[in-house]
This record gives C-alpha cells, sequence and structure tokens, in this order.
C-alpha cells in the first residue's frame, strides 16, 4: 500500500472535475464527443476514448479538414473522440482554459494544447504560431502564471505566449541589433536571443498573453518552416550558416 503525502487526493472517475483543472499543471475534460489534443499532452483517461492522427480522422470525417487548416502542424495532432474523463498535462507547466466567444486569437504553437471542435485552427503568418478562430474552449501552457497586457507595447518573443483581436505584431531591431551583419541575424533566429535585442511589437486595440517566465521549447514545424526559405541563400550564404547552426548545436545554445 503506497504512503499518500499529507493533503493528497486521490481522484477517480466520479470525483475528476468536468471541464476544469485538477490543479494548476493539468486539466480534465469531460469528453462527449471529439477534441482536438496535442500529440503527448494526454497523461490520463478514464472511459472509451479513442485517439487518431488528424490526417487519418480527417480520411473519415470530412469536418476535420475543414477545422484544421494548417498541413505544417497536422503531424502533432490528434483527434480524441468518445466518452469519458481525459487529463491533459505539459511537463509541469501552468495549464488554463479559455473561452473563445466568435474570437480570433493566435498562439504560440508549443503552448496550445487543446481545442474543441467548435473552433478552427488556421496557420498565422507569424512562424512558430496558430490561430484560433470561432466559439470554443481551449488549452493553453505557459511557463509561469499568465499576464495579460492591451496595446500599444513590446514584447519579448519568449515571453509572448499570443493576442487576441488585434492585429499581427510587427519585428522591432534596436540599433545595436540592426549594426550587425546579415548572417549574424539569421543565425541567431535558430536559437534563443534577447528581448533586448528584437521585440514584438503591437499597436491597436486587442489582449497580448504574456508568459511571467521565458523558456524556449523545441518545435520541429518551425524548423520546417526556415528550412524551406533556405533555397533564397546563394551558396556562400548557405555555407556560412551550415557552419553557424553547427557551432551553436556543438556549443549548445539552441
Amino acid at each position: 500500500m503506497i504512503d499518500m503525502p499529507t493533503g493528497s487526493t486521490v481522484f477517480d472517475e466520479k470525483t475528476l472535475p468536468s471541464n476544469d483543472n485538477i490543479n494548476a499543471y493539468s486539466f480534465c475534460i469531460d469528453l462527449q464527443g471529439e477534441w482536438f489534443t496535442s500529440k503527448g499532452a494526454m497523461i490520463a483517461y478514464y472511459g472509451n476514448i479513442d485517439f487518431s492522427g488528424v490526417a487519418a480522422f480527417a480520411s473519415r470525417a470530412a469536418w476535420v479538414a475543414a477545422r484544421f487548416s494548417s498541413p505544417l502542424y497536422t503531424q502533432e495532432w490528434v483527434v480524441a473522440a468518445g466518452h469519458g474523463k481525459l487529463v491533459i498535462g505539459d511537463r509541469g507547466y501552468d495549464i488554463n482554459s479559455y473561452d473563445l466567444e466568435d474570437g480570433n486569437l493566435t498562439i504560440k504553437s508549443t503552448n496550445l494544447l487543446a481545442f474543441e471542435t467548435g473552433l478552427e485552427l488556421k496557420q498565422s503568418i507569424v512562424p512558430g504560431f496558430l490561430t484560433l478562430i470561432g466559439t470554443g474552449k481551449f488549452l493553453a501552457s505557459s511557463s509561469g502564471p499568465v499576464i495579460f497586457v492591451e496595446p500599444p507595447f513590446r514584447a519579448d518573443p519568449e515571453a509572448l505566449l499570443g493576442w487576441a483581436d488585434c492585429p499581427s505584431p510587427s519585428q522591432h531591431y534596436d540599433h545595436h541589433w540592426m549594426a550587425q551583419s546579415f548572417m549574424s541575424g539569421i543565425g541567431a533566429m535558430f536559437g534563443r536571443e534577447s528581448g533586448e535585442e528584437r521585440q514584438y511589437d503591437f499597436t491597436g486595440a486587442g489582449t497580448v498573453l504574456l508568459q511571467s517566465s521565458e523558456v524556449l521549447r523545441h518545435n520541429p514545424a518551425l524548423a520546417q518552416v526556415i528550412e524551406s526559405q533556405t533555397h533564397m541563400l546563394d551558396p556562400h550564404s548557405a555555407a556560412q550558416l551550415g557552419q553557424r547552426l553547427v557551432q551553436r548545436g556543438q556549443s549548445g545554445q539552441f
């Protein structure tokens, strides 16, 4: 028999919350149909729930293809279908639920965990972000509590979680950054950079979501986006960029 820590609660299917947080780091979906969930977000479930890749599910249900319009991220998402309690987590990050009502919200792809099928997902014009449109609930993780800010202001790229009902941001570079060489700037885009060097500039009305801690997280789809643009480089520049990437990988700066 396991000796539970003082104050611990043991849950079962009946005592788990319904569409609410279990604690700051996990959320329980009362599944009665389908949800889109990020691959790996499921940590446990009760009931009869089936998990199918978005591409496979779309071959059986045309509405999936209509709701999920982001080819680069197709392999990163599944459809959870059935009835039961579905527990979502993200490596100890804070998890919050949000409700959109005929809304438009763009969020960092690595932080979006799940969303109801009443929402439509599209690929944002800003690399590494996805846009949700419509009415429904979605779940997102954050490194620390979320801060809500109104424009105009500038945000650190790593602290930025998303924005709702406002124009896409432009990028702002300080004078020192602009004085650096073109290849140095491109090289830094593949690794972590300081908010003092590059920021996202928000103007107009709306709400911006910020993480209270900056953590760079792996995003394989973003690497595909950047790689697809390297054909614009001449052979010499491509070779230089390759050398910089190898150096960054060997030094552990990614």
